[in-house]
């Protein structure tokens, strides 16, 4: 039985359908990540899983409840880090997650919980004195606590650093390695990339994509074919190809909706003139290049 099930989920607000007929599963144990522009209806999504806000229509039902009905019997089993919390600024880190703690029957020790973020070096630091990314870090610490047996993060890494986004990746991962089911939405792509074992697209409210992130861009017609050519060859040698080219001081990279014709043509005119393209390679679109065009965003919306 997945542990997320959303078959046809509505919400409306007036005349606006800010989900609409959506429908996924989340099976026991895997990172799902939830994927679209800002009002795509992500937000909302997780609002209604998490029972924050009730469904116009559809159904949904998550470790066997209802959110909208499960209760305190619901909320003692999931993990909710959401995009921005408020904290009492005048506890300290260990003092937060302790009386968190307290909320629920089955929790990780606190302290634990405090070295498994990176803060344990703050936990006696009130919360007033830290950084972004060491609130952003206490988010997690308060999702964790509980010992979820399904997590919420909705963009959780957002005001990391390099290092401290690399860190959460690595908790991530050994989350989903002691069986924690997790929800994820984030506009990195690199993050889905890296955690997702799927991604659903949304757009408009609407399923556009769904499947592991590396299948996304199985039906893209674009293709990338890369390689160098000889010194003593330039780019007006080549063949005549179907894609768009680019040269830079001797790397070809050619974008083509028919890769297979393009690089019979070339592996041809190679082999007839004895040369060698090193380096050759295709390649299908990147995560967020098949996001970009799933959900008709350009790299210039945001």
């Amino acid at each position: 039985m997945p542990t997320i099930a959303v078959e046809g989920l509505q919400k409306s607000y007036g005349a606006v359908r800010a989900v609409d007929g959506l429908s996924f599963t989340v099976e026991a144990g895997e990172v799902f990540a939830l994927l679209g522009p800002n009002g795509a209806g992500k937000t909302t999504t997780v609002e209604i899983l998490t029972g924050h806000r009730r469904r116009s229509g559809g159904g949904v039902d998550v470790l066997g409840f209802d959110p909208a009905t499960g209760g305190r019997a619901y909320r003692e089993r999931i993990g909710v880090v959401l995009q921005s919390a408020g904290f009492e600024e005048e506890f300290t880190v260990r003092e937060l997650v302790r009386l968190q703690s307290r909320l629920y029957p089955r929790v990780h020790q606190p302290d634990e919980v405090i070295e498994l973020v990176g803060l344990t070096d703050k936990r006696n630091a009130r919360v007033k004195t830290l950084s972004g990314g060491q609130r952003r870090r206490l988010d997690l610490a308060l999702g964790l606590v509980g010992a979820p047996d399904l997590l919420f993060l909705d963009e959780p890494t957002t005001g990391f650093d390099p290092s401290a986004r690399h860190h959460a990746w690595d908790l991530v991962e050994r989350l989903r390695d002691t069986g924690t089911t997790i929800l994820l939405t984030t506009h990195y792509m690199d993050e889905a990339q890296r955690l997702a074992d799927r991604a659903a697209v949304i757009c408009g409210g609407r399923l556009v994509a769904l499947g592991p992130p590396d299948d996304l861009g199985a039906g893209s017609r674009v293709h990338t074919i890369t390689f160098r050519l000889p010194r003593e060859l330039s780019p007006v040698d080549l063949p005549a190809l179907g894609g768009d080219l680019h040269a830079d001081d001797g790397s070809v990279a050619i974008r083509t909706e028919a890769p297979v014709r393009d690089i019979h043509t070339l592996s041809g005119w190679a082999l007839d003139r004895g040369i060698t393209l090193s380096g050759l390679t295709l390649t299908r679109p990147s995560l967020e290049e098949v996001y970009l065009e799933l959900t008709g965003e350009s790299e210039h919306d945001n």
